[in-house]
């Protein structure tokens, strides 16, 4: 029988346990390490005005900053190699408060409850008599919670990306708009990238330096902005809101409720890079589903912020 922990235990445990699993590299991120931050606009549609009372959907373009990153928490991979990447966005509202959105190439998380996030990361432990993780271990998990199986082994065959603007971001979690007369209906966002799908060959990227993505999107951002669409699909009713590890249909409702066009690196890089960018920095008009990885999200990045700024 398993012991449920205090939400600020489990939020350590969580931690602890990546660090135990990939290591630790004093001053960066426990996941994210790698990140470059740039200057964007976000130029809403008009569309999603009738769902949201949130102002960048419905309103005058803002500004934002953009953080494209490596998802594994060693700084120093290659970008040639497989891994997920991440789109976060912070949007600059009118009054000086902000909002985050924050995406990866990956369709669903791995887990449905912190709870089964953390037995997960344990069941990948390496065995003391091989260096490697016990895949029977991997297997029991996987066979007891059946629906971290596809992102598990979708992330596992992810491609590499061309370019950070030539994949697709999710935001993967369910969050609820709200409109003016006080409807509600619970959305799903995503980034498609207005340059296109584009991923590497077999065999290709064994030339990359370290840091190619990087490069690469500085030369795609000397010809002009990289953008994206926001589109937000809208749910049916019985469509899980309390659940990453769930998709909703293809055939649901979706609407592009703006654009992003992201312009050059910031100025203020180091300032940016200790920056949290919290998918539960909501503004009015836009609320937190039931899911329970999203609710714990924040207090594990304050751990790993912590951590990081104070250089263990």
């Amino acid at each position: 029988m398993t012991t449920e922990l205090p939400a600020s235990q489990l939020s350590v445990s969580i931690v602890d346990e990546i660090e135990q699993l990939k290591g630790t590299f004093p001053g960066y991120r426990r996941a994210h390490a790698r990140c470059v931050c740039y200057d964007a606009t976000f130029v809403p549609s008009g569309v999603a005005a009738d769902l949201t009372t949130a102002a960048h959907p419905r309103g005058e373009p803002v500004r934002a900053t953009v953080r494209f990153s490596h998802t594994d928490t060693n700084p120093h991979l290659p970008d040639a190699g497989p891994a997920v990447r991440g789109l976060a966005v912070k949007f600059h509202l009118p009054g000086g408060t902000n909002t985050d959105l924050v995406a990866v190439n990956l369709d669903r998380f791995i887990a449905a409850t912190p709870e089964d996030f953390l037995g997960l990361l344990r069941s990948a432990e390496p065995d003391p008599a091989t260096g490697q993780p016990d895949l029977a271990k991997v297997q029991a998990h996987v066979g007891a919670h059946p629906s971290a199986g596809p992102a598990l082994f979708t992330a596992a065959q992810i491609p590499t990306p061309v370019s950070y603007g030539t994949t697709t971001y999710w935001a993967i979690h369910a969050f609820l708009w709200r409109a003016g007369d006080g409807a509600v209906r619970p959305v799903r966002c995503r980034w498609v990238p207005e340059a296109g799908e584009h991923v590497l060959g077999a065999g290709e990227g064994a030339d990359w330096p370290a840091e190619h993505l990087t490069d690469e999107l500085a030369t795609r951002l000397a010809r002009g902005p990289v953008e994206f669409s926001l589109k937000v699909q809208l749910a049916e009713p019985g469509d899980p809101t309390d659940d990453a590890t769930l998709v909703w249909p293809a055939d649901r409702t979706e609407i592009t409720a703006g654009r992003l066009a992201v312009t050059g690196e910031v100025t203020d890089q180091e300032h940016w890079d200790s920056q949290v960018f919290d998918p539960t920095l909501l503004t009015e008009g836009i609320e937190l589903s039931g899911d329970p990885i999203l609710a714990a999200r924040s207090a594990i990045y304050a751990v790993s912020y912590n951590r990081r700024s104070h250089q263990r």
